[in-house]
């Protein structure tokens, strides 16, 4: 009996060793291919090779980014891989200085595309932005778009956990024509005064969740394109920035609608907007629309449009001819409840619909809104039709 509890103890710690083996070799460290943690030294041809070598693993696989500083002029990571794949990123992934890079990189700096069963984990992407903003700023003209940070594409059954992105030239991170995304704990960082740097961007995407991150940018904190359905938002804290937005739509010909949309639990600090919905002020004949969207228990702190639907939408015209047409976006089933806060301008609530097409199945319940001190604040309407109670601020428009 002696002997065959011996044996039996042999065999456990064997197949014990053997499968910590098996896990150490599923990692698959940048520096074993060369990358140096010293902010210079280009890694991004390690990070191309450990991805190629986990992507052939049928096991579940991490390409691992230790601590110290990696300077990554571009990374493409593409599938489909054999099995499922982690991205741990423990110290710090930096993008060129200057701006030249963007343009050749494909307006992209970190791209996934058709990787299903993805995990990314932790980590920092620094998109060293500041020269294209000033490129921008300086009016002159000459400067490339500049280059999104992360853009997850095509893919399924992802994972965007703990990362932080901190001046991006663009949109930090873009999720395009995914389904089932979730987005915990993410962190973005860039001035309010970076232009067109967009936190989290999702558009032709379904089953999208975002919860629990903290945006401070320079453009909307969220936005949401054409093709979005089933996302959900939760606790998430915007400003500085410009909102949380669905739109722009109706810009292009032939666009996809947004459905099934919920904001729940976002604070806003300083924003310019707070809950938007913003179209293009003409007759595109897009055929997208808005519809089935609830907004519900947010705080707002000095916020300049705590609510608004603005269906006028044509920043400087943009060559569009927008002047005097009417969006042909639809926007309807739309609800607001448990709306408080302090609003920056007198009116807190405009609805801007569209005179072709105007809004339907508004709702406000339980809007407390105050401005100047304690004042309730108004709202206005225009082309709007729905339902209000216990709104606090003078008599509801819809």
């Amino acid at each position: 009996m002696a002997r065959r509890s011996v044996f039996r103890v042999v065999l456990v710690l064997l197949c014990s060793m053997q499968l910590l083996s098996a896990a150490a070799a599923a990692v698959y460290s940048i520096e074993s291919y060369g990358a140096k943690p010293d902010g210079r030294t280009d890694a991004s041809t390690a990070l191309a090779a450990a991805w190629s070598a986990a992507c052939r693993s049928a096991e579940l696989t991490t390409v691992y980014v230790p601590n110290g500083e990696f300077f990554v002029s571009h990374a493409a990571f593409a599938g489909p891989c054999s099995g499922r794949m982690k991205v741990q990123i423990d110290g710090t992934l930096v993008a060129p200085s200057g701006y030249t890079g963007s343009a050749s990189s494909g307006g992209e700096w970190i791209v996934f595309d058709h990787v299903d069963g993805l995990t990314v984990s932790g980590g920092t992407l620094d998109g060293r932005g500041q020269s294209l903003w000033a490129c921008k700023a300086a009016g002159h003209g000459g400067c490339p778009d500049g280059a999104t940070s992360m853009k997850v594409l095509n893919s399924r059954d992802v994972v965007i956990s703990g990362v932080k992105s901190v001046n991006s030239e663009l949109y930090h991170v873009v999720i395009d024509g995914c389904e089932g995304v979730a987005v915990q704990d993410a962190r973005i960082v860039a001035p309010g005064s970076s232009p067109n740097t967009d936190g989290i961007h999702v558009q032709s995407s379904s089953a999208v969740t975002i919860t629990g991150a903290s945006i401070q940018t320079g453009d909307d904190c969220i936005s949401v394109g054409p093709g979005t359905s089933n996302l959900r938002v939760e606790h998430v804290s915007c400003g500085p920035g410009h909102s949380i937005s669905i739109g722009s739509l109706g810009k292009e010909s032939e666009e996809r609608g947004v459905e099934n949309v919920t904001v729940s639990g976002a604070a806003f600090v300083g924003t310019e907007n707070g809950l938007r919905i913003k179209t293009w002020g003409r007759a595109a004949r897009s055929g997208a629309y808005v519809r089935g969207v609830v907004f519900e228990h947010a705080l707002m702190r000095d916020v300049s449009n705590p609510i608004i639907i603005d269906q006028s939408y044509c920043p400087n015209d943009g060559g569009h001819g927008c002047p005097h047409q009417s969006s042909d976006v639809q926007i309807s089933g739309v609800t607001y409840t448990d709306i408080q806060g302090s609003s920056a301008s007198q009116v807190a609530v405009k609805f801007d619909c569209s005179a072709s097409n105007p809004c339907s199945g508004l709702g406000l319940q339980d809007i407390k809104l105050t401005f100047d001190g304690g004042k309730p604040a108004e709202a206005t309407c225009q082309h709007a039709d729905g339902t209000a109670s216990g709104v606090l601020m003078p008599p509801s428009c819809l």
